[in-house]
């Protein structure tokens, strides 16, 4: 994709003057805070933002991942840990859609997809990350209710979300053991614990769960039983995209700052974008970012076609972010001493570029996925 047509250049108008209003004049505060603003990721669902891959039956505005990707990037631009709000809240409506059946869309959908409700996914845990199918976490069939017993980790929107997608164990070891349960912020046996304190996405929460006998009704359990990693799995694929979109955003946003600083500038009474050594540096970071942006728009276009797009979901995760880490490191280091100080975002996008490279599944992860890939092409 080349080019955008005037639909989409006309969302991607109303997604940045949106981020804008909504989100600019709080950005450095909520980082220093540590604060997520629930008010504000209602904001932007009340603008439409929260349901761009959503049918419209559902109440979203039934467009393709193409546009969810530009939406991201936009938001992102802005604020990242709304950007990944958006993207981690639409994680329960992919899954609804391709997993759940019409009463758990017409329960959870509109009111996800409207940005009234908050959705989160849970399925790393203290012993398992990148190995996601050793998970403990235990879910017991008790008369028409599961009780699910565990602690889940690292989980986006813990204690504020309204629903979460959790992954839990309701047969034998491995892959084929794990079920997907949708558990209500209300759910008897469900608690908190532990907020992280992060280097980066610091206004995005990440929690601690605790299930302890939480009772989850059977209608509440995504397709039939031992199909949770399946689940898990094709909602980390279509993450990776989002995140590649995220992480373009914050990459451009830091090039962006560092190229105006860089043209206004001056030392020996000349631009420093003139010296070679700068300039060059802002020309490796469009090349890098062009070519992120390239592969995550292939991704959403071959997912909109319903093509195979898993390899190339993991290339432009993997591309994206860690253009994204590099591109935030060289406007710092661009910007000299100013940089490094909170009077410019820079620092702040660097901080939160790291991340990137390690949620749905870290860039090793990546390169073991598209590895596997080229080997069944040869093979």
């Amino acid at each position: 994709m080349f080019s955008l047509s005037p639909d989409q250049q006309a969302l991607v108008q109303a997604a940045r003057a949106t981020a804008h209003a909504e989100l600019a004049s709080t950005v450095k505060e909520d980082d220093e805070r540590e604060h997520f603003r629930k008010d504000l990721f209602g904001r932007l669902g009340a603008a439409g933002l929260c349901g761009i891959q959503t049918a419209e039956e559902w109440g979203g505005l039934g467009l393709g991942y193409v546009e969810y990707a530009l939406v991201i990037e936009e938001i992102a631009k802005v604020a990242p840990s709304y950007a990944v709000a958006v993207a981690v809240s639409g994680l329960p409506q992919v899954i609804l859609a391709q997993f759940g059946n019409d009463a758990q869309r017409a329960t959870w959908m509109p009111g996800l997809a409207a940005g009234e409700l908050l959705g989160a996914f849970a399925l790393s845990e203290p012993g398992s990350g990148s190995d996601a199918s050793s998970l403990r976490t235990t879910a017991v069939l008790d008369g028409d209710n599961y009780r699910l017993n565990g602690t889940k980790f690292w989980i986006t929107h813990g204690g504020v979300a309204d629903v979460y997608v959790v992954m839990a164990r309701t047969g034998g070891p491995g892959p084929k053991g794990i079920s997907a349960f949708l558990v209500s912020s209300d759910t008897p046996g469900l608690s908190f614990g532990k907020k992280e304190e992060k280097m980066g996405l610091r206004a995005s929460p990440t929690v601690e769960m605790v299930l302890e006998d939480a009772i989850v009704p059977v209608s509440n359990r995504i397709g039939p039983e031992g199909n949770g990693f399946s689940v898990a799995m094709s909602a980390l694929d279509s993450g990776r995209i989002t995140i590649a979109a995220t992480a373009l955003g914050l990459a451009q946003a830091a090039m962006d700052c560092a190229g105006r600083y860089a043209v206004t500038r001056k030392q020996f009474d000349t631009a420093i974008i003139d010296f070679q050594g700068v300039g060059f540096m802002l020309a490796d970071m469009a090349v890098r970012i062009e070519q992120a942006r390239l592969l995550t728009h292939k991704a959403a276009w071959l997912k909109d076609n319903k093509l195979a797009f898993s390899p190339i979901a993991a290339m432009a995760k993997l591309a994206a972010t860690d253009c994204a880490m590099s591109v935030t490191t060289d406007a710092v280091q661009v910007m000299g001493g100013y940089g490094y100080t909170r009077e410019y975002p820079v620092e702040r996008l660097m901080r939160d570029a790291k991340v990137m490279q390690i949620v749905e599944g870290t860039n090793q992860v990546q390169r073991v996925v598209i590895a596997r890939h080229l080997k069944r092409g040869w093979e």
